[in-house]
C-alpha cells in the first residue's frame, strides 16, 4: 500500500492467515546465515555458477518461408476480405515516378540484401544512410535562405538581417540580366534589373553586396551558372581587398551549365565551350581554393521543368559523372578535385521518394566514383549536398498552405540525410520574399531541427522495408538513365541531341494532364478550393533600381583605367582561344573593373552562341 493509504478489510484478513514478518520466528533449516560467515559465502558462490550456467534465450529469426506463407494466407483472407468491405480508393497506388508501391512491405523484399554492401553505416561507404558518421548529432545541417533583389546595398541588409536571425550560410541569387552575361544597361536588361534577383554589373557591386561580412567566417553559395566565373572572380577580388586571402574562402559556386541545357535555359555559348569553362574553375579551385566548391551539379532545376523525382537523379548524377570524364581528360588526378564536388536537390511532395532519392543517391555516386573512375579517397566518394524544398509546388491559390508543403518536404530532405537546406517562403509564387515570410521559412527548419527530435537519430528510417525496398528500385531506375546515357556517348552528347530535355517535357505533360483530370490532387487549386482569399503582402522591386544600378555603372566606367581594361579583356580572349585556364585573366580584368556583361561578351566572340533545337 502507499504511505498513509488506509487497510481493507481484505487486507486484514489476508494478513491473518499469513501473519506478519515480525509474528513468525524461521526455524533452524531456513535461518540465514550471519552475512559474513563461510556458508553465506558459499551459497553465494554457488547462486552466481548458476546463473553463469543458465542458457541464453536467443530469440530465432522466423523462416523466410513460414513468412511467405503467411502473407499469402493474409491476403487471400484478411485483405481480399477488407477491399470488399472497403474498396480501394484507385486501382493501384504508385510514386510520383511511376514505381508501383506495393499492398505490403515485408521482410521478403530484402531477401537480396547484402546489409554491409547496399546499406552500410553512416559515413561509410557507400554512405546509403548518410554522409556523416554520426550526422545531426554532430553538426546540424546549414540553414540557408535565398537572398538577392533590387540593388546591392538592399540584398546586403537582407543579408546582415538574416543573419541575426541565425541563419549559418549566405544564398546569393542573381538577377537575369546577370545570368545571361549582361550589364544592366545592356538592351536586353530592360525590365529585368535587380527583379528576380540581386543586380551586379562590376566589382562596385560585389563590393556593395558583401560590405560589413567578414568573408573567412561564412559560407556563400551563388546561384549563377552561364557567367559563375565572372562572379567567382568578383568574389575573390572581394574577399582580398578584404585582407582575407582566396584559400580562406568557403561556400559553393553553382557553375552547372548542363543542367542549364537540360532544364533552366539560361547560357551564353555552346555546350561543349561552357563545359571547357566549369573545368577551368574545378582546376583553378582545387589549386588555390581547398574549401571552395566550384559548382553545385543541381537537380534542383531539372524537378522544377518538370521531371520525375528518378529523372531528376538520373540526369543531375549524369551531368556529375560527365563533369569528371572532362577533368579527367583535362589531365586532371580524380582525388585532387572530387572530394569538393557537390549537389543539390529539389524536395518535392512524396515524401517516401524523395528521402529514397537522397539515399541512392550518395550510393550511386560513391559507387561510381570508387569503380568506375578508381577514386581512392573516401572524401572522393562522398556526395555532399545542399536540398531545397520545391518551388513549383508552391501554389498563389490559399498560400498558407505552402508553409506545410514547406515543413513536410523540409522534414523529407532531413531525414535523406541533407547537409544544407534551404526552405522555401509562402509568397514565393508570387514574388521574392518579404522579411516576415523569409522569417516564417527559416523558423520552419529550426523547429525541425530543436523541436522535432529528428536530429538525435542517426537515419532513423534505416530498415524500413519500404524505404529500403523504394530506394533499391529508385537506383535501380535511374541506372537505366544512366546506361541509355552512356551509350549515346555520354551526357554532353545526350544533351546535344536533347535526349534528357525531351524526357523531362513527356513527364511534365503527363503531369499536367493528370492535374487538369484531377487525377492528381493538388490542395486549394484543382480541390478543396475557396472563392477566394485574403491578399497577403509582396515584395515590390522599386523601378529606381534601375537607374541607380545604370548611374552607378556609367560612374565606374568613367573612373576606370580603360586601357587597363581593354589589355585585360584581351587576356580573356587570347586564353580563350590557347586553351590557357580562363580563371587567373578573368580575374585580372573584373580587378580593372572590366565589367560582367564585357567579360561575356569575349565570351560570345570567342566560342559563338547558343540556339537550341525544338523538341516536340
Amino acid at each position: 500500500m502507499c504511505e498513509g493509504e488506509a487497510a481493507t478489510s481484505e487486507d486484514v484478513r489476508m494478513k491473518s492467515k499469513r501473519g506478519t514478518k515480525t509474528s513468525r520466528r524461521p526455524t533452524a533449516a531456513k535461518r540465514s546465515a550471519p552475512k559474513g560467515s563461510p556458508r553465506a559465502k558459499a551459497k553465494r558462490v554457488a547462486h552466481a555458477r548458476r546463473i553463469r550456467r543458465a542458457p541464453e534465450e536467443t530469440p530465432k529469426e522466423t523462416p523466410k518461408e513460414t513468412i511467405g506463407g503467411a502473407l499469402r494466407a493474409w491476403e487471400r483472407d484478411v485483405l481480399e476480405a477488407g477491399k470488399q468491405k472497403l474498396p480501394l480508393r484507385r486501382p493501384a497506388f504508385t510514386t510520383d515516378s511511376g514505381i508501383p508501391i506495393p499492398d505490403l512491405t515485408t521482410p521478403l523484399d530484402r531477401s537480396h540484401e547484402d546489409y554491409l554492401r547496399d546499406i552500410g553505416f553512416p559515413g561509410s561507404y557507400p554512405f546509403t544512410r548518410g554522409p556523416q558518421a554520426s550526422m545531426y548529432r554532430g553538426r546540424l545541417w546549414t540553414m540557408r535562405q535565398f537572398a538577392g533583389f533590387g540593388a546591392p546595398e538592399d540584398t546586403n541588409r537582407r543579408f546582415h538581417y538574416l543573419l541575426a536571425q541565425g541563419m549559418t550560410g549566405l544564398s546569393t541569387a542573381f538577377d537575369m540580366p546577370a545570368l545571361m552575361g549582361y550589364d544592366c544597361d545592356h538592351p536586353m536588361s530592360r525590365g529585368e534589373v535587380g527583379k528576380e534577383g540581386v543586380a551586379v554589373s562590376s566589382l562596385r557591386d560585389f563590393e556593395i553586396l558583401f560590405a560589413g561580412i567578414p568573408l573567412d567566417q561564412v559560407t556563400t553559395s551563388m546561384t549563377i551558372n552561364a557567367s559563375a566565373i565572372v562572379a567567382l572572380c568578383m568574389y575573390i577580388a572581394v574577399a582580398e581587398k578584404q585582407g582575407i586571402p582566396r584559400a580562406k574562402l568557403g561556400g559553393t559556386l553553382q557553375a552547372d551549365i548542363l543542367k542549364e541545357y537540360i532544364a533552366q535555359k539560361e547560357w551564353i555559348v555552346p555546350p561543349r565551350p561552357a563545359v571547357r569553362l566549369v573545368v577551368d574553375m574545378i582546376e583553378f579551385c582545387a589549386r588555390e581554393m581547398p574549401r571552395w566548391n566550384p559548382i553545385s551539379i543541381s537537380g534542383y532545376h531539372i524537378r522544377e521543368a518538370g521531371a520525375t523525382g528518378v529523372q531528376e537523379l538520373a540526369f543531375t548524377l549524369a551531368d556529375g559523372l560527365g563533369y569528371v570524364e572532362e577533368c579527367l581528360a583535362r589531365g586532371m588526378k580524380v582525388d585532387d578535385f572530387a572530394p569538393r564536388l557537390s549537389f543539390f536537390w529539389d524536395v518535392h511532395n512524396d515524401f517516401f521518394e524523395e528521402i529514397a532519392k537522397f539515399r541512392a543517391a550518395r550510393r550511386i555516386w560513391a559507387r561510381e566514383l570508387r569503380e568506375r573512375f578508381g577514386a581512392k579517397d573516401p572524401r572522393s566518394w562522398l556526395l555532399r549536398t545542399h536540398a531545397q524544398t520545391a518551388g513549383v509546388t508552391l501554389t498563389a491559390q490559399q498560400p498558407y498552405n505552402n508553409v506545410v508543403r514547406v515543413a513536410i518536404q523540409g522534414l523529407a530532405a532531413v531525414l535523406g540525410g541533407t547537409q544544407s537546406l534551404h526552405t522555401n517562403s509562402l509568397d514565393e509564387t508570387y514574388a521574392l520574399p518579404t522579411e516576415e515570410a523569409v522569417t516564417l521559412a527559416l523558423r520552419t527548419q529550426q523547429i525541425i531541427a530543436y523541436e522535432t527530435g529528428v536530429d538525435r537519430v542517426v537515419d532513423p528510417l534505416a530498415g524500413s522495408y519500404y524505404v529500403e525496398q523504394l530506394t533499391d528500385e529508385v537506383e535501380r531506375r535511374a541506372r537505366d538513365y544512366l546506361r541509355r546515357i552512356d551509350e549515346m556517348g555520354g551526357i554532353v552528347r545526350a544533351v546535344e541531341e536533347g535526349y534528357p530535355q525531351k524526357e523531362i517535357a513527356e513527364s511534365a505533360f503527363r503531369h499536367q494532364r493528370e492535374v487538369e483530370a484531377g487525377d492528381r490532387v493538388i490542395v486549394g487549386v484543382n480541390r478543396f478550393q475557396v472563392a477566394e482569399s485574403e491578399p497577403i503582402e509582396l515584395l515590390k522591386i522599386d523601378e529606381r533600381v534601375t537607374r541607380r544600378q545604370q548611374e552607378r555603372l556609367a560612374e565606374v566606367k568613367r573612373e576606370r583605367d580603360s586601357a587597363k581594361v581593354a589589355l585585360a579583356l584581351r587576356g580573356v580572349a587570347e586564353a580563350c582561344r590557347t586553351g590557357r585556364n580562363t580563371v587567373e585573366p578573368v580575374l585580372a580584368a573584373v580587378n580593372a573593373y572590366a565589367t560582367l556583361g564585357e567579360v561575356c561578351d569575349v565570351f560570345r566572340e570567342a566560342f559563338g552562341t547558343y540556339r537550341e533545337a525544338g523538341n516536340f
